[in-house]
Order: structure tokens, then C-alpha cells, then sequence
């Protein structure tokens, strides 16, 4: 709950990766509460109260998880909702004259995008930014469990990397009201 408080105020990519992993977490605790309890939420350092809290909020995660039928694989709605957002974002800042270098930005990404597609029959469904997204995350758990990433995947996540950042800037400037202004 601190940490994604924290970070969808300061990154809304990164935000939505911790919120994928905390996902995973629960289903790693089989969605169950007193695991998450004990393998997670004892390894804060936090007052009773606020302990409390940070339970409630892992409860009600595993309740809509169980409610939105994402026990197993899949995202909370509370998660696509921010997907679509970056998506509406994404679309308005490419049609925007005012914002070309993020056009070029995405037409630079782009053939690594088309490129996942090609390797993956479920990207095929995915958006644009899904997918980037998607490749983000492999990538994040590939590194924390200890593996090596290829040359060529280090150069397209470097490249995704880049413009879901640059993405996640416009996003924050959007939520301050900077992004009208400019």
C-alpha cells in the first residue's frame, strides 16, 4: 500500500509494474491473507495501526481478485483501468502536433513492439502498450530470478524502457495539469 501509493504519485509505469508483481505475490500466497500476512505484510517495520491498514489493503486486493476472477492469471480492473488511461494518453499525445518527439519515440519502439508480437500468440492480442508492459515485467522477473538477458532483449527493453518513461512524464504532467500548459 506505501510503496504503491508512493509510486503511482511518482511513476504511473512503475506503479503499474508493482502493482503486476503484487498481483503475482498473491497468488504466490495462494490468495490467501494469513500467508500474505506472514511472508510479506511481518516484514514491514510499521506501527500496529498502520500495519492494520496495509492489511486491509492486501485483504481487499485478494478479494477482488477473487471477485474479478484473476486467481489464477490475469489483472484487477483497478489495473486495466490504468492501462486504458495510458492508452488514452498515448493516443492523444500521437495525434498531438504539439508533442512530435513522442511520435518519434513510439515509431522507434515500434518495431520491437511488432517484433514481441511475432514471438508471442497472446501479444498478438495485446495493445501497443500492453505490450511493452508485458515485456517490462518478463524481464523484471527474469532478473530476479538471477537470469541472463540477451543482448538483443537488453537493446529493446532499453528502447521500451525509454519511451513508457517518457510516457509515464507526460502521464504525471497530465495529473498536475502541466500538460495543457505547454
Amino acid at each position: 500500500m506505501i510503496i504503491a501509493q508512493q509510486k503511482r504519485h511518482e511513476n504511473i509505469a512503475e506503479y503499474l509494474l508493482y502493482m503486476w508483481q503484487v498481483e503475482d505475490m498473491i497468488r504466490a500466497c495462494a490468495l490467501d491473507i494469513n500467508l500474505v500476512d506472514e511472508r510479506i505484510i511481518s516484514k514491514y517495520d510499521l506501527p500496529a495501526t498502520q500495519r492494520a491498514q496495509v492489511r486491509d489493503w492486501w485483504e481487499s486486493l485478494i478479494m477482488m481478485m477473487k471477485a474479478e476472477g484473476v486467481k489464477q492469471s490475469g489483472h484487477l480492473q483497478i489495473n486495466k483501468n490504468v492501462l486504458i488511461r495510458l492508452t488514452d494518453l498515448h493516443m492523444a499525445l500521437l495525434h498531438d502536433p504539439k508533442h512530435p518527439e513522442y511520435g518519434a519515440e513510439f515509431y522507434r519502439t515500434l518495431p520491437y513492439i511488432v517484433e514481441l508480437r511475432a514471438k508471442s500468440p497472446q501479444e498478438k492480442q495485446a495493445g501497443e502498450l500492453e505490450t511493452c508492459f508485458n515485456a517490462l515485467y518478463g524481464v523484471l522477473l527474469l532478473k530476479l530470478q538471477g537470469k541472463t538477458i540477451g543482448k538483443d532483449t537488453q537493446v529493446a527493453i532499453a528502447q521500451i524502457s525509454h519511451f513508457i518513461g517518457l510516457l509515464a512524464a507526460y502521464y504525471k504532467k497530465e495529473e498536475e495539469g502541466q500538460l495543457l500548459e505547454e
